[in-house]
C-alpha cells in the first residue's frame, strides 16, 4: 500500500515570488514567519517586505535540534499574534521549529527550504530538552505546501551543500532498506540517490552550477518524500542521540554516520543496498562509495572530528542499544559499540566482496 503525501509542491527558479499567491490559496492571511537569520538575512527581509500585511510576526534565530525552550516561545508568539498558518524559510532547524509550532497549535504550515535537509516532506518532528531529543510522526507537522526555488541555494557554502547533501542521501537510504517500505517508496529512494549522487559533486565545485543546483534540490525532494512514507532506522537514531545528548552539529553527524550505518546493514540489507549501489558512482560497494563521496565533498570523516570523545562514544552506543528502532539489522550492544567505534575513527570501510 501507498499512502501519498498530502503537500503541494512548487519547483522551479524564482519560485519564492509566488509565495503570497500560495498562501492565498491555503486560505491564510496572519501568518508567522520562522527563519531567514544570516546568511539568509537579505532574502528574509524580502519575503517579510512580500508578505506585507499577511505578515503577523517574524522570529528570525533558529537553532539546530530545536530546543524546547525555543519551542514553547514559538508556540506563544504563534498564540499571541493570533495567527492562521506558519511560513518557514532556511534548512532543517527553521523547518523543526515550525512544525513544533503546528504540533501544538495546528496551524498550516508552507515551507521554503534552502538546504537539502528533506524534512519539510515529512511528518516527523524532533524537540530537544535536558540533553534528550526526542523524535515523532504527526501529520499536521507536515507543511502543506513547500515551495523550492533552485536561485535560494546558488551560492549555498561548498561545506553546507557537501554535508546537507549527504544527509538527503541518508533518507534515501534508509526509506530503501526498510522492510516495510512499499514500492513507490523504493523507487523514489532510488532516483533520490542517482540525482544527488550524480550532481553532488558539481554543487560543491561550482556553487552558481543552476544545473547541479536543480538536480541536487530535486534529488533531496525525493529524498524527503521516501523518507517521510518510510522507518528511520539505526542511521537516524545515533544522529539523533548525538545531536541531542551530545549537542553534536546535525548534517555533519548525518555525513560521518551514513557510510558506517550502511556498513553495519551491509548484509542483512543487501537487496536494498544493491538497487542503491546501482544509481551511485562507485564500484566498491554502498559504503565505500558514500565514505569517498563524503571526501569528494569536503564533508567530515569521523566523529572524533566533530568533537566526540571515546568516553561519550561508549554512552551513545548503550544508548542506541537501548532504544535502537526498527532496522534491517538487529542493533545489540555488541553491534552498536561496533557502529561507534568505527564512525568515531572514520576510517574508509572496506571494499565489498
Amino acid at each position: 500500500m501507498h499512502q501519498p503525501v498530502g503537500t503541494r509542491v512548487v519547483f522551479g527558479c524564482g519560485t519564492r515570488r509566488r509565495i503570497p499567491d500560495e498562501l492565498a490559496r491555503m486560505g491564510l492571511r496572519h501568518v508567522l514567519l520562522v527563519g531567514g537569520d544570516d546568511p539568509l538575512r537579505q532574502v528574509g527581509d524580502e519575503l517579510a517586505a512580500a508578505l506585507g500585511n499577511t505578515l503577523a510576526a517574524r522570529i528570525i534565530e533558529v537553532a539546530q535540534h530545536v530546543p524546547a525552550a525555543a519551542a514553547r516561545h514559538a508556540v506563544e508568539v504563534a498564540v499571541r499574534a493570533g495567527v492562521d498558518g506558519v511560513v518557514t524559510i532556511g534548512g532543517g532547524s527553521s523547518t523543526g521549529l515550525a512544525k513544533t509550532v503546528a504540533l501544538e497549535t495546528g496551524l498550516p504550515v508552507l515551507a521554503v527550504p534552502t538546504t537539502y535537509a528533506g524534512s519539510e516532506m515529512t511528518d516527523i518532528w524532533g524537540r530537544t530538552e535536558s540533553a534528550d531529543k526526542k523524535t515523532g510522526r504527526d501529520p499536521r507537522v507536515r507543511p502543506r505546501t513547500v515551495v523550492y526555488d533552485v536561485e535560494l541555494t546558488l551560492g549555498m557554502p561548498a561545506r553546507l551543500t557537501g554535508i546537507s547533501g549527504l544527509n538527503a542521501l541518508a533518507h534515501c537510504v534508509e526509506a530503501a532498506y526498510d522492510s516495510e517500505a512499499d514500492p513507490v517508496t523504493v523507487v523514489l529512494a532510488a532516483e533520490g540517490a542517482r540525482a544527488l549522487g550524480a550532481a553532488l559533486g558539481a554543487a560543491v565545485d561550482d556553487g552558481r552550477n543552476l544545473a547541479a543546483r536543480s538536480e541536487t534540490l530535486y534529488g533531496a525532494w525525493l529524498a524527503g518524500t521516501a523518507l517521510g512514507s518510510a522507518r528511520m532506522g539505526v542511521h537516524h537514531r545515533l544522529c539523533h542521540v548525538l545531536g541531542g545528548t551530545f549537542g553534536l552539529p546535525h548534517a555533519e553527524t548525518h555525513a560521518v554516520v551514513l557510510p558506517f550505518a550502511v556498513a553495519f546493514n551491509a548484509v542483512a540489507a543487501a537487496p536494498a543496498l544493491a538497487r542503491i549501489g546501482g544509481v551511485l558512482p562507485g564500484r566498491d560497494g554502498v559504503a565505500a562509495t558514500l565514505w569517498d563521496l563524503g571526501r569528494r565533498v569536503g564533508a567530515p570523516a569521523s566523529l572524533a572530528e566533530l568533537g566526540l570523545g571515546p568516553a561519550d562514544a561508549i554512552r551513545a552506543a548503550e544508548a542506541l542499544a537501548a532504544h535502537p528502532g526498527p532496522n534491517p539489522r538487529p542493533v545489540d550492544r555488541c553491534g552498536a559499540h561496533d557502529l561507534l567505534s568505527a564512525a568515531l575513527e572514520g576510517t574508509r570501510p572496506p571494499r565489498a566482496a
